[in-house]
């Protein structure tokens, strides 16, 4: 079980109270295809990825990158459960998807990259390291089914 601190608790709470989920999920994922494009094999059925732009303005690609971000919901509203919360996405991502789990590690370097950028300077090292923390919990509950 992870160990939360009141600050950390309370970040992660800030964090997700004051977030646009639709900007900041598709800028996050849009950034992850784009940055790491062997990512795109996920998603052939929406439509056309061929370029950073079209990337950029496709509505599927949007509305993916806000429901996975409203996933991370789960996690900050169960802290102090966060492996079983995520117990039927994992199941699903490597049973189903057949998600490559490394992929959950680079969308997290890319939100942690948009969040900065939409907080500034509020997104201080000692938020950040709260981001990444919280955000590296969320990868090994989704990656435990993998073991």
């Amino acid at each position: 079980m992870v160990e939360w601190t009141d600050f950390e608790r309370q970040t992660i709470a800030n964090i997700f109270g004051k977030i646009d989920y639709e900007t900041v999920g598709a800028a996050a994922l849009s950034r992850t295809l784009i940055v790491y494009p062997w990512t795109q094999r996920y998603f052939g059925n929406f439509g056309n990825l061929y370029n950073a732009s079209a990337i950029k303005i496709n509505p599927l690609i949007a509305k993916h990158g806000t429901t996975i971000v409203h996933g991370l919901d789960r996690a900050w509203k169960n802290l102090d459960n966060i492996k079983e919360a995520y117990t039927e996405l994992s199941i699903l991502h490597s049973e189903t998807i057949h998600v490559d789990p490394d992929n959950f590690r680079l969308f997290c370097d890319c939100l942690t990259i948009t969040l900065a950028a939409q907080m500034g300077a509020e997104f201080n090292a000692d938020v950040q390291a709260v981001v990444q923390k919280f955000l590296m919990v969320v990868v090994a509950a989704l990656g435990r089914q993998y073991h």
